[in-house]
């Protein structure tokens, strides 16, 4: 496959969804959902990581931990996939919640591109069908002439079908999807008798919403109860947060051949200063005034990619921590210029505290506050 920017899941993992969905027993086999490429515990194993190797055409695969949140919410995010309720993940921007659809598509359906991008543009075609007008001058409303778009692809194949940022779309585009969730059909009047889709089983829909857009165009109640949903929460431990950060990080770099590493004690920094302005409390105790700007670990992982890229093309190789605070200032500061006061009260005091406490990366980091400009 030609070298591209960002591999589809299904991709990036091809061998792990290979080895997973071979290692399912007779047993296991038996219980896969109708076109489910592997069993509810082998897609658990495939987001939430194995304890042992798994041996497969002669190679061993260890899987990864791809998902740090509550394991919990995984499994049942599983089983209501596996029902007839659609699935809504609703949480703080970059909590994962498209990384986790993406991951859930990937392994139950093998195929994560099957996806509605929700906008204030999105319109109806764009979710069942459209037409090819040529066809359509010459033949007329035949399916020949008809163009799928993801809900339908979704119902035809009997695959999952992603619907990203719900609640950015108009409402009456929102309950465009009430029937198909209820009845499992999509009509097509424009072909008369024959204008019934029914959809094959593995189908169903995984929506995500924005719990910062709330009321922008707010889910009708009867739309709401068509899906079970699950709150995605920030991650709450900074060994988790620091985890997540040099992961995503170095995968970035390696895709993009960038010839460096994350450093451990740089991605706790950032973890544990997106972490305490989150809580609003530091580890000292100081009491923090919350920025209203999303600290989410996405916007941290993008902090450190960021100054690594500056890094490798201009500071030969080094990270630089001077680099990392202005990157921040770029962050925080983007959605309300008084966060950035917030955020000089925080390294006046808590930051202040750890440089003197514990010196080294922490003293650096205090001093590069001429920067929170």
């Amino acid at each position: 496959m030609q070298e591209i920017i960002k591999p589809p899941v299904e991709v990036r993992y091809q061998k792990e969804l290979e080895a997973l969905a071979s290692t399912d027993s007779a047993e296991e086999r038996q219980k896969r959902p109708e076109n489910w490429k592997m069993s509810p515990k082998a897609v658990r194993t495939f987001i939430l990581g194995s304890e042992k190797p798994i041996e497969y055409e002669g190679s061993t695969y260890l899987i990864q931990k791809k998902y740090f949140g509550n394991d919990a919410l995984v499994e049942r995010c599983i089983v209501t996939l596996a029902g007839n309720r659609g699935l809504m993940l609703v949480g703080e921007p970059g909590t994962a919640k498209t990384m986790l659809s993406e991951l859930l598509s990937a392994a139950i359906s093998g195929n994560s591109k099957n996806t509605i991008q929700g906008t204030a543009g999105t319109t109806e075609d764009m979710i069942k069908y459209s037409w090819n007008y040529a066809l359509l001058l010459a033949k007329g409303p035949t399916r020949e002439a008809l163009v799928p778009s993801p809900l339908y692809v979704g119902m035809e194949k009997g695959i999952l079908t992603r619907f990203e940022e719900i609640t950015r779309t108009p409402a009456e585009i929102q309950d465009s999807l009430i029937s198909v969730l209820s009845d499992k059909v999509l009509n097509i009047p424009e072909l008369g008798d024959d204008g019934f889709l029914f959809a094959r089983p593995g189908f169903n829909v995984i929506g995500t919403a924005n719990t910062r857009d709330k009321g922008v165009n707010e889910m009708s109640s009867a739309l709401k109860r068509r899906f079970n949903f699950e709150t995605v929460m920030p991650v709450n431990k900074v060994s988790l947060e620091k985890q997540i950060i040099m992961n995503e990080v170095n995968m970035l770099a390696r895709e993009s051949h960038v010839d460096m590493k994350a450093d451990e004690d740089v991605a706790e920094l950032l973890a544990t200063t997106y972490h305490e302005l989150r809580e609003g409390v530091s580890s000292y105790g100081h009491r923090i005034d919350k920025p209203n700007s999303v600290m989410s670990t996405a916007e941290a992982v993008s902090v450190y990619y960021q100054t690594m890229l500056t890094g490798y093309y201009y500071g030969d190789g080094h990270l630089d921590v001077e680099c990392l605070v202005q990157n921040l200032v770029g962050a925080i500061s983007k959605e309300d210029k008084d966060d950035l006061e917030k955020v000089k009260g925080y390294f006046n005091t808590v930051i202040r505290d750890k440089g003197s406490k514990e010196g080294g990366i922490w003293k650096q980091y205090y001093e590069a506050r001429k920067w929170l400009k």
